[in-house]
């Protein structure tokens, strides 16, 4: 077990091994260029179908943050799917920034991707932040990436997760209403749950 090459560090030390693989959602193929050291390197991972199928149908609008954006695949076909959206990505691992660039670039969509640690470097607030959380980084990591998001949300602005009841779903609903005084569990699908938590003007 290499944990320092794990996804959510900077692995660039990694040697590179690029691969192209397709993903067909909302009846438009999407291009993605993967590498070692990324999140979901050789396919789709389930939690972001699932959430991307939840995301689709919600009315999403103004300014989007992937945060912890792997390779890009939510931002990317987001903004595909609402092209008024203005997002950007921001990942830790600068591996996964770069291939971000690249896959905005290969499909066509206007986007920013940059390294941050959390929120280090971002510097705007959001109508919406999006996330399928680095589950193994624990739950320190991200109930902070949860707290600190309330700060760069607009007001009413929405944080959504995905996250997997036997990863921690349950205590993930609790955090949330801890930080924003609510969270809704919009979808549950194949051990999934999909988070929705608004930024209430006080």
């Amino acid at each position: 077990m290499v944990f320092l090459d794990h996804y959510f560090t900077d692995n660039r030390n990694l040697e590179e091994n690029r691969k192209d693989h397709s993903f067909r959602f909302s009846g438009h193929l999407f291009t993605f260029t993967t590498d070692k050291g990324v999140f979901s390197k050789t396919d789709i991972d389930r939690g972001t179908q699932v959430f991307l199928e939840v995301l689709s149908h919600e009315d999403l609008s103004g300014k989007l943050l992937d945060l912890g954006c792997g390779y890009g695949v939510l931002g990317i076909v987001l903004k595909y799917v609402f092209p008024k959206l203005q997002i950007q990505l921001t990942d830790i691992n600068p591996r996964a920034v770069e291939l971000t660039n690249l896959n905005c670039q290969k499909n066509q969509i206007e986007g920013v991707a940059y390294e941050s640690n959390g929120f280090e470097n971002v510097k705007d607030t959001f109508d919406i932040i999006v996330t399928n959380p680095p589950i193994r980084a624990g739950k320190t990591v991200i109930y902070k990436m949860f707290e600190d998001a309330s700060g760069y949300l607009a007001e009413n602005g929405i944080l959504y997760v995905v996250i997997r009841k036997k990863q921690g779903a349950e205590s993930a609903v609790k955090k949330l209403i801890e930080v924003f005084d609510n969270c809704e569990v919009v979808e549950k699908n194949k051990g999934y749950w999909v988070l929705k938590s608004h930024k209430n003007s006080n």
